[in-house]
């Protein structure tokens, strides 16, 4: 059976996940996840991106029957993910995986600042509700509850990476390329604005992440879960 894939990749429109395997991989999104490489992709691109995988999560899995779903930094871009779950495990084979990793950092200065600078008096007006809230990754032990009632033996767990990061302002550079684009996207029509919290944001990340004589620590916390179905 073939691989469905949801997987982020850097300003491409649709993914491939393990292309040697050539699976047939529905459409994926253009969001960069890797630090350095933060995307330029257009605003009306980014908008494209975030509705592919919100009607991909809302329809469920096609027609087709799946040994492997594997989503990778994606679901926590869609309110209600979970509510997807059941169509896609009726999408798998009889022993079939599926299995997904999203960020689980939403807490940590690198999301928090960006939120409380958004919400602050300056820009509540234009940017309240633009970064992702605190709660569009669920905890742990809820995916393992969720998946388990729906039959699934599953595992589920968090590592945390600590990643050395070179350059002037490394960690704002990675958001550049996650977290932030939203709000990059929202202040696309106003350079002048954008700027502007771009600098303010800068300021606090560079005093919650000071740099050391090897780099700056970015720690960052990911959540993975495997459900294998049953026979």
């Amino acid at each position: 059976a073939p691989v469905a894939s949801s997987r982020i990749r850097a300003c491409r429109g649709a993914s491939r996940l393990f292309g040697t395997w050539k699976a047939n991989v529905p459409p994926g999104a253009s969001a960069s996840s890797q630090a350095g490489k933060a995307s330029r992709c257009p605003s009306t691109q980014w908008r494209a991106a975030l509705e592919t995988i919100r009607s991909y999560v809302s329809e469920g899995a096609q027609a087709e029957t799946y040994d492997l779903i594997v989503s990778n930094a994606a679901l926590h871009w869609v309110e209600g993910h979970l509510d997807a779950f059941p169509a896609w495990l009726d999408a798998l084979a009889p022993g079939g995986t599926f299995a997904f990793q999203v960020p689980n950092n939403l807490d940590a200065p690198l999301h928090a600042l960006m939120r409380e600078l958004a919400t602050g008096a300056r820009w509540k007006g234009r940017l309240g509700d633009v970064p992702r809230g605190d709660d569009s990754v669920h905890a742990p032990l809820v995916y393992l509850d969720h998946l388990a009632r729906l039959g699934c033996e599953t595992d589920v767990w968090e590592t945390t990476y600590l990643h050395v990061l070179q350059g002037e302002d490394p960690v704002l550079d990675w958001a550049k390329g996650t977290g932030l684009r939203p709000v990059l996207t929202a202040l696309a029509d106003d350079p002048e604005a954008r700027d502007a919290f771009v600098t303010e944001y800068r300021d606090l990340l560079r005093t919650a992440y000071p740099p050391e004589p090897y780099g700056t620590v970015l720690p960052f916390q990911r959540l993975f879960a495997v459900a294998r179905k049953g026979d």
